[in-house]
């Protein structure tokens, strides 16, 4: 399970990566055609909201010394194996092929 983390780790990373890097170009144009609506209105309206009385209680908030067992952690370094991803960017492999 430790070796597996720092690979998801770099593959999460490598596809955000490969993301940001691309290159966007419009090919077509769009178009949206909204419906239209007619609302007619019927009647008048009238609103009354109700009415509340609300009688909260006290609270009184302290603090009290009291003693409790609390776990020591300790950590250590070790050397593992992680991914060492190259990524291109569209700009980048234009540049190698000669298109910019």
């Amino acid at each position: 399970m430790r070796k597996a983390t720092p690979l998801f780790a770099a593959i999460a990373a490598a596809a955000s990566l490969a993301l940001v890097g691309c290159d966007v170009e419009k090919t077509q144009e769009g178009n949206v055609t909204v419906p239209k609506y007619e609302v007619e209105k019927t009647q008048e309206g009238n609103v009354t909201v109700p009415k509340y009385e609300v009688t909260t209680p006290d609270v009184d908030v302290k603090t009290k010394e009291t003693e409790v067992t609390v776990p020591k952690v300790t950590t250590e370094k070790e050397t593992i194996s992680v991914p060492d991803i190259d990524v291109k960017t569209a700009d980048e492999k234009k540049r190698e092929e000669g298109k910019q």
